[in-house]
């Protein structure tokens, strides 16, 4: 579903309840992410959301770099380890209360998948005797940027819920090379849970008596 048409399809049902309503499309989307990363916080603890391949995209190839201990957010590692980070920071990605919401992180091949976890729990496994036997990679994600210790890649895959453009060169630019209206682009949210954000709305609505001020949090507006 486009970003506009589920702007419209809200508004019509917020006017339906009260007519002279003054809704903003910022409101409106704003109101529409609260209710779907409420609904998606549930279907991740069921993992039906990582079932759902089209809500995900994919970055083909994030660039990697060396840095240091300090930078890695990992000074209690053992010494000898090496760090790579991600030479940009990542689109923005949806975040839920357990984190971003990352399906995958590979090498650029897809051959080494490599498994999330954070920099304390990475350190105490350095300090086990048997993990100099344990073949997996790992990755942390701060701040935006990507972590992988002990690889010389130069680069990797990330599957993620992004909710920006991937490409910045394309800047949300189509195949005619024509500019993408924010309305125009496919809004990252399940269509199976729409029903649901609508009664939400509805709901809500109904029992304010008129809907929220526009005070929403401007980093998840995209019509600003």
């Amino acid at each position: 579903m486009k970003t506009g048409e589920s702007i419209s399809r809200i508004r019509n049902i917020l006017k339906a309840v009260k007519e002279d309503s003054f809704l903003t499309d910022r409101l409106i989307y704003s109101l529409i992410m609260k209710y779907a990363k409420t609904l998606m916080q549930r279907d991740l603890k069921l993992v039906n959301l990582f079932k759902n391949s089209s809500l995900f995209k994919e970055d083909p190839c994030v660039v990697l770099i060396d840095v240091d201990r300090v930078a890695a957010c990992c000074i209690d590692i053992n010494t000898g380890c090496t760090f790579k980070r991600s030479k940009d920071k990542l689109p923005t990605i949806t975040n839920l209360s357990n984190g971003p919401v990352i399906r995958a992180v590979s090498t650029l091949d897809y051959s080494v998948q490599v498994h999330k976890t954070e920099p304390s729990l990475y350190a105490n496994m350095t300090k086990i005797p048997s993990f100099k036997y344990n073949k997996r990679k790992y990755y942390w994600f701060i701040d935006g940027y990507l972590y992988i210790p002990d690889v010389d890649w130069e680069g990797v895959r990330v599957q993620a819920m992004f909710e920006e453009i991937i490409n910045k060169n394309l800047c949300g630019i189509d195949e005619k090379n024509i500019c993408i209206p924010e309305q125009e682009r496919d809004i990252n949210i399940p269509d199976y849970l729409f029903s649901e954000i609508e009664n939400l709305a509805r709901q809500e609505f109904l029992t304010a008596g008129q809907i929220p001020s526009d005070g929403a949090d401007d980093s998840q507006n995209v019509m600003r």
